[in-house]
């Protein structure tokens, strides 16, 4: 009788010891064995052919050029960015005179890979230039459409907008006056980022970073959660976060995702031109964030839709610099993945003034609650 009592006990006690190390398993399985998407894209890509502090600082009024011609004949030429369709988030929010400027630069994306082409705006600003304050307000229009173009745009990673410059051509006949305005490099010897130095060269980079945008288009995924997270998971576990603040394309999608350094502007860029490609919407959002060591600083994220509710993400904080382990635990690697205002505002601050004085964006309304 004894025996089989002792055996009772003893086959209870094995089975809470399988329960036990079955669950101890699955914790560890949870926290640490990460799906290998960085490998999987590796492989793809290596197979396919194809053929924080200086945040929106560089963003400022460009300098003017002004050029008068005294003719007795109307320039013929006719320039039209009225009427190009476009539908993105900061584009929605612009007024006439900046549509027609980011209008002009969607159109002319390929053209700009040279860093001299120039582009023609044609005659309408004339009216506006015609009044006293008139270069002004241009040069506002102008830098709100270029705040939109870089947030909406992060595929457009080779310009550098410090260098481009408004150029007003002046024609005089008799008593009237008609402005013809150009963006080009002015002074400069081109408007092309640092470390870009010809379309050629552009183009090369531009297909290494389309083979990743293929491998997530190939692999896109029924639910949007999982192509959310596919992608979330990808930047974090692939990039790391640069701490000089001093390498090239740093701020990019090409320092995100084929120099695999970045700070947080590039993160957030590299997760929205990812989403883009699987169709789901997403924004950039700059503003303050103030990290655990309680230091606030300019930082940038995103905001994704799902099931047609708002909610944060912030890649850069799901990756930290991690001394001595290289595990990353999922109560860190999804701390602010996919949460509501309630959470995610206690530490992050959202500002859609992009630059001192320049036009408040309004961002997607965030869900209260996380995900």
């Amino acid at each position: 009788m004894k025996s089989k009592i002792t055996g009772f006990i003893m086959s209870i006690m094995t089975m809470l010891m399988i329960v036990i190390f079955c669950f101890l398993g699955y914790i560890i399985y949870e926290e640490y064995i990460k799906e290998d998407v960085v490998g999987d894209v590796q492989n793809f890509v290596s197979n396919i052919i194809i053929s924080d502090d200086n945040l929106m600082e560089n963003i400022k009024t460009p300098q003017i050029l002004e050029t008068t011609i005294n003719s007795n004949e109307n320039n013929n030429e006719k320039v039209d960015y009225k009427n190009v369709q476009i539908n993105k988030y900061y584009y929605n929010q612009l007024e006439e005179y900046s549509k027609i400027i980011y209008n002009a630069l969607e159109s002319n994306k390929d053209n700009m890979k040279t860093g001299t082409y120039e582009i023609n705006l044609g005659t309408d600003f004339s009216k506006l230039l015609s009044n006293e304050n008139g270069e002004q307000e241009l040069g506002k229009y102008y830098q709100t459409a270029i705040e939109a173009f870089i947030y909406d745009n992060p595929d457009v990673f080779y310009i550098d907008y410090t260098k481009l410059y408004i150029n007003i051509e002046t024609t005089t006949k008799g008593l009237k006056k008609t402005y013809r305005v150009f963006l080009n490099s002015g002074n400069e010897g081109n408007y092309l980022a640092e470390g870009f130095s010809s379309k050629d060269e552009i183009d090369n980079e531009i297909n290494q970073i389309n083979a990743i945008k293929t491998y997530f288009i190939n692999n896109k995924k029924t639910s949007c959660y999982d192509n959310i997270k596919l992608v979330h998971d990808y930047l974090v576990e692939s990039i790391e976060y640069d701490q000089t603040i001093s390498k090239k394309n740093i701020y990019n999608l090409y320092g995100a995702l084929v120099n695999k350094e970045c700070v947080c502007e590039g993160y957030a860029k590299a997760f929205k031109y990812l989403m883009d490609s699987v169709n789901i919407p997403c924004v950039i959002i700059i503003g303050k964030a103030t990290n655990s060591d309680g230091r606030t600083e300019n930082h940038a994220w995103n905001y994704v839709q799902l099931d047609g509710i708002w909610y944060a993400i912030d890649c850069t904080w799901d990756d930290p610099i991690i001394e001595g382990t290289t595990f990353l635990s999922n109560s860190s690697k999804y701390k602010y993945f996919l949460k509501g205002e309630n959470e995610f505002n206690q530490s992050h601050s959202p500002n859609g003034q992009f630059s001192q004085e320049g036009k408040i964006f309004k961002f997607p309304e965030l869900n209260y609650s996380n995900y």
